[in-house]
């Protein structure tokens, strides 16, 4: 009898151990989202939204090292919507505040509170979404993500620091537009591409690596420049993936009726 209490154990301490790499990634990335508050707190801007940045791929990583592994857990679930909470809810915030809304008053605090409300109602309405939506679904949010959200919000401060010097903007019009719009994104239910699961064929792999190598050389190289060019393509995307859902749907309600045709007849 006391063989399978061994067993039990063993088994308990490997479940653990997975468990414990993804969820130390998911910590480090609130240790990033935090620190990018004190470098923004110091006026070294470019190092915030580098820090963001960080925290938005290792958020992109933990979870699906989670999955490789089968390390999900529930504690691994809540901890990463913590941290999606002040890395791309606080930390945005707050950066923002230091750099330009500081000079609004209380309206520029206003946009702040708004705009972490919103991040935290999108991380709830995320927490409790059925899971049991028709396969197609998956590669669609409803709304803009978190860390997509973060970014977006943090454009004009990426834009003034990218060198684009004949972009002439007037920020104090800009940064409340981004503010406002960023957080109806948020908790609207425009559904944006997950890219969860993109279909490569073979025969575009090769051009694939190189077109990720290219990124991440020019991400190196022109850093600022890359962020706010995603940013602009990624907003541009929003329309696109709106009517690209609405056909997808279309075509799955038809497909929907003609097998319940299909059973009439053959009832």
């Amino acid at each position: 009898m006391e063989q399978p209490k061994n067993n039990f154990k063993l088994v308990t301490e490997k479940k653990n151990a997975r468990m414990l790499l993804p969820n130390m990634l998911t910590l480090i990335g609130v240790c990033i989202g935090l620190t990018s508050i004190r470098f923004a707190l110091s006026g070294e801007f470019h190092l915030a939204i580098i820090a963001i940045i960080f925290a938005a791929l290792i958020d992109g990583l933990d979870g699906r090292i989670a999955r490789l592994i089968k390390g999900t857990s529930r504690v691994g679930k809540e901890l990463d919507s913590l941290t999606d909470m002040i890395s791309f809810g606080v930390a945005p915030a707050f950066i923002m505040y230091f750099w330009k809304l500081n000079t609004f008053g209380r309206f520029g605090w206003l946009l702040c509170l708004v705009y972490v409300i919103c991040v935290a109602l999108r991380l709830a309405r995320f927490n409790i979404t059925s899971s049991q939506e028709p396969s197609w679904k998956d590669n669609f949010f409803e709304g803009v993500p978190s860390p997509a959200g973060g970014i977006l919000v943090l454009t004009p401060l990426i834009i003034s620091l990218s060198g684009f010097d004949y972009i002439k903007l007037n920020y104090d019009v800009v940064v409340p537009i981004f503010f406002i719009l960023t957080s109806f994104l948020l908790i609207s239910k425009f559904p944006t591409y997950s890219f969860k699961k993109i279909v490569i064929q073979r025969k575009a792999t090769i051009f694939l690596l190189f077109t990720i190598v290219l990124f991440f050389g020019l991400l190196l190289i022109y850093t600022f420049n890359v962020i706010a060019i995603s940013s602009v393509i990624y907003l541009g995307l929003i329309p696109i993936s709106f009517f690209h859902y609405k056909k997808m749907k279309k075509i799955h309600e038809n497909d929907k009726i003609q097998d319940d045709d299909y059973l009439e007849d053959e009832l």
